[in-house]
């Protein structure tokens, strides 16, 4: 069978007026011409309407070529609607085979022009002025277009038939324990059975998915989620789109984001209430008067937007107006909440109209990019009551995601309670306090300095301290006063931070931590007068820089031996070659009784130092002006 192109003009003939006409495909079709547009292929009518031969054998089926432009535009960017409209394309091919039905591609491809203003209708106009100058019917699912075509006096069939919402085949694969279903091409599908934290991989069927399989259950979502109020097209980017279909939310990629189709299907196998969660009546109070800057933070699959879904029912029922942020909405809540999904692609375009409805509390579903961070602070500023759900291993770390991305100062006016959840139920919850203090196992009262503490709710001890140490935001656990030094993290940063400021004195140098205000330094013995300085200078100046008392002792250990060594200046890099045995030791290198800098002996007894560095430059400065050079080795 030949197919035909042929192009025509896009002139608007005078045509007889004709009456809009809806038909189910249970009639049986008297045209002989038919022009299909977009959205009754991708519902998949004509298919049904060949295979229950309701167009009869001699009939002409046209398929206008702007519409398999915009069929393929969509499927080159991996969007569902572009797929399963080509492969209807083809299945009508099939059937008009088989059938004896003439199938004609007609029209002029799109331009630039055309497809820039294709949402404003102009993909739609020309394919009615091809019904119109074929004087064939349209046949379409969209009811507009037949409306249009109507008033432009086209004859046209309006198939009011909405495609199947109930019973889908994924839909098979679920009971009341399945919390979410993994299907692969090629792979066997799998459930998860049980319960957050408690659950088992099950294998649905023994055999893998083909891709006629996973191509009809993605046919069948992508239709019904065409249907108001059933299903909706959250996320659709190039290899990704997201539905939300009813309680499901739908994930599906394909090559080349995903290596194969995928679909993942995930349900809320639970609704809860607060009081399910066993919570404490300080908690509940919290909650109703005190916490306007709330995180539910946990693993993902822990329970998070359960709880989140929980929270937004118990304000409801407090009286208060709640909204969601979501992409996708999938959060169970009460009517009463309307869920915003991003305005054109951003939850900050969003903020603005949300602050017009005046909510009392906004519910903000997995803040992850830094911008969903800045939106969720910038309306907790505003003075709205916001609730984010974040992903973290620990409660610490959902408060460590706002570390620089919010001034630390700012973290208590933007936090107040941390809420932790991992298998379904609350493991830990914190509240953020500010206040100016010495930190914890620091005793000078110059040191005072700003600082979060992070406190049990329910015992109110302070469990961690962050604050800025140095140039860093540092989280520092607060240790019991009995605990072993050695155990004290905060210890521990401070013995790494005096070795950093030590090294350029005494690379070897070793660093033991007394007590909360006091740390002994052992150096060689010649670099003791140096860390010291003239009166104690040097050594005050680095007690102010490190926050500590140092007591600076020499090592017991023998005195430095000195090297003997020849030295190279030639190209950009000067050379120092010293005895085999010191392959891989640490040497000083002095100018007169002066350290100047340690270094490695490499693999060929050598020590390269650029001319351009500082180092460089003191040496061969001391070179040209016969200025004594001594390298040491401690034993």
């Amino acid at each position: 069978m030949a197919y035909q192109f042929r192009a025509i003009s896009h002139t608007v003939k005078t045509g007889k007026k004709n009456t809009l006409r809806c038909k189910s495909n249970s009639e049986l079709v008297d045209s002989k011409k038919f022009v299909v547009d977009t959205s009754i292929i991708i519902d998949g009518e004509i298919t049904r309407m060949l295979e229950l031969e309701r167009i009869r054998s001699g009939s002409e089926i046209i398929i206008p070529l702007a519409v398999l432009d915009e069929l393929q535009s969509q499927a080159s960017v991996n969007k569902e609607h572009g797929f399963v409209g080509l492969e209807e394309v083809r299945r009508i091919r099939d059937l008009c085979l088989k059938k004896e039905i003439l199938l004609n591609f007609v029209g002029e491809r799109p331009d630039l022009e055309d497809i820039k203003l294709a949402k404003r209708g102009r993909i739609d106009a020309m394919i009615k002025d091809i019904a119109l100058n074929e004087k064939a019917t349209l046949v379409t699912a969209d009811f507009v277009q037949s409306l249009v075509a109507q008033a432009q006096g086209v004859e046209s069939m309006y198939i009011s038939n909405p495609p199947k919402t109930s019973n889908l085949l994924f839909e098979d694969y679920f009971d009341e324990n399945t919390m979410s279903v993994h299907i692969k091409e090629g792979v066997c599908p799998l459930a998860k059975k049980g319960i957050p934290d408690n659950f088992k991989l099950i294998k649905i069927k023994e055999v893998g998915t083909s891709r006629k399989e996973i191509s009809s259950i993605i046919t069948e979502i992508s239709e019904a989620s065409r249907v108001s109020g059933i299903g909706k097209v959250e996320i659709s980017r190039s290899g990704a789109t997201v539905i939300q279909y009813g309680k499901y939310r739908i994930s599906i990629t394909r090559p080349p984001f995903s290596d194969a189709i995928e679909v993942t299907i995930v349900k809320p196998i639970v609704k809860l209430t607060l009081g399910d969660y066993s919570i404490s009546k300080k908690l509940t109070e919290k909650l109703s008067t005190g916490a306007e800057g709330i995180i539910i933070s946990g693993p993902p699959g822990s329970g998070k937007s359960t709880f989140a879904s929980s929270l937004a029912e118990f304000y409801v029922s407090n009286e208060k107006i709640v909204k969601t942020f979501e992409s996708p909405r999938d959060l169970q809540v009460p009517d009463e909440v309307t869920q915003y999904a991003p305005l054109e692609g951003s939850f900050e375009k969003a903020v603005d109209i949300l602050l017009l409805v005046r909510p009392d509390y906004t519910i903000f579903d997995e803040v992850r990019r830094a911008p969903d961070f800045e939106v969720f602070s910038d309306m907790r500023l505003a003075g709205v009551g916001m609730v984010g759900v974040v992903h973290a291993s620990s409660p610490i770390d959902a408060i460590q995601r706002f570390i620089g991305r919010v001034e630390l100062g700012m973290i208590p006016h933007i936090l107040d309670t941390i809420i932790f959840i991992k298998g379904g139920r609350i493991q830990k919850v914190y509240e953020i306090t500010l206040t100016v203090k010495v930190p914890s196992g620091m005793a000078e009262a110059d040191l005072a300095r700003p600082l979060v503490e992070v406190r049990d709710f329910e015992s109110g001890t302070v469990e961690y301290e962050i604050y800025t140490y140095g140039e860093e935001n540092v989280v520092i656990p607060v240790i019991e006063a009995n605990s072993p030094i050695s155990d004290n993290p905060m210890f521990r940063l401070a013995e790494s931070r005096i070795k950093d400021v030590i090294r350029r004195f005494d690379p070897e140098a070793d660093i033991s931590i007394l007590s909360n205000n006091r740390a002994q330094v052992l150096v060689n013995k010649n670099v003791v007068p140096r860390i010291i300085g003239k009166g104690g200078s040097t050594v005050s100046e680095l007690e102010k820089i490190l926050g500590i008392k140092l007591d600076v002792d020499a090592k017991n250990s023998a005195s430095p031996r000195e090297i003997d060594f020849e030295i190279d200046e030639s190209g950009s890099l000067i050379s120092i070659y010293l005895p085999d045995s010191l392959v891989g030791k640490m040497v000083d290198i002095h100018i007169g009784n002066e350290y100047i800098f340690s270094s490695q002996v490499g693999k060929k007894a050598r020590i390269k130092i650029d001319k351009g560095t500082d180092n460089g430059k003191r040496l061969i400065s001391a070179i040209r002006e016969a200025q004594e050079i001594k390298i040491f080795h401690s034993k």
